[in-house]
C-alpha cells in the first residue's frame, strides 16, 4: 500500500506541476483559428480552465478510486479513463494558453479533495465504485454540453477539443456500467451536482 500511495502522489504532482502529452492528434489540429475579439478570448479561456480543473480533479478521483478498488478489472477499467483524461488535460491546457489564458489556481486543492473522494468511492465495493464514475461522467457530459452553446460563436478549435472530450465521457461512463455499476441514489448524485457547480462557478474566474 505504501508503494501504492508514493505512485499515486506521483502522478499527482505529474497532473499538477508538469506539461501533459497526447497521445492522440489534438482535435483541434486540422481546425482554422478564427478572429475572436479580447473579451470572447477571456471567456473562452475561462471555459476551458473550468474544463481542465475537471479534468484535473477526474484524474483524482479515478487515483483514489483505484488506490482502494478490489477488483483487477475494475482497476484497469479506472486506469484506461485516467489515460484518456490525461490527453483531456493537454488539449485544454494547449487551447488556454492560445486564447491568453491560466489554468486554474484552485487546481492543488480541488485535486486533494477530489482524491479523497475516489478513495471512499473505492472503499465502498466496485459496484459504487463504478456507479460513481459513471455518474460523474454523465455530469461531466451534461456540464460540456453546455459549454458547446456559451462558446463564441466562432471558436471552432475549442468548439472541436469539447465534443471530443463529451464523446470520451460517454464511453466512459458505458464502460463503467458494462463491467457491473451501480446506479446511485437520488441523493448522492444531488450532491455530486451541487459540488460541480461549487467547482465550476469558482474556477471560472480563480
Amino acid at each position: 500500500m505504501l508503494d501504492r500511495l508514493i505512485v499515486e502522489f506521483d502522478k499527482g504532482l505529474r497532473t499538477l506541476m508538469a506539461e501533459a502529452h497526447s497521445g492522440r492528434p489534438h482535435p483541434d489540429q486540422q481546425v482554422a483559428e478564427q478572429a475572436l475579439t479580447d473579451s470572447e478570448k477571456k471567456h473562452a479561456a475561462a471555459l476551458m480552465r473550468v474544463n481542465h480543473c475537471g479534468e484535473v480533479c477526474a484524474q483524482a478521483l479515478y487515483s483514489g478510486q483505484s488506490l482502494t478498488a478490489r477488483n483487477a478489472d475494475t482497476v484497469k477499467a479506472l486506469q484506461q479513463a485516467a489515460r484518456e483524461e490525461t490527453e483531456h488535460l493537454a488539449w485544454c491546457e494547449k487551447r488556454i494558453k492560445e486564447l491568453g489564458g491560466r489554468t486554474s489556481l484552485l487546481n492543488p486543492l480541488l485535486y486533494g479533495s477530489s482524491f479523497l473522494l475516489g478513495a471512499a468511492a473505492g472503499a465502498m465495493g466496485d459496484r459504487l465504485n463504478l456507479g460513481f464514475l459513471a455518474e460523474t461522467e454523465r455530469q461531466v457530459g451534461k456540464h460540456l454540453e453546455s459549454h458547446l452553446q456559451k462558446l463564441p460563436p466562432k471558436d471552432d478549435k475549442s468548439r472541436a477539443i469539447i465534443e471530443q472530450m463529451h464523446i470520451d465521457e460517454a464511453e466512459h461512463a458505458n464502460t463503467a456500467m458494462q463491467h457491473g455499476g451501480a446506479k446511485l441514489p437520488k441523493p448522492v448524485r444531488a450532491a455530486m451536482q451541487a459540488a460541480a457547480k461549487t467547482m465550476t462557478s469558482s474556477t471560472y474566474y480563480l
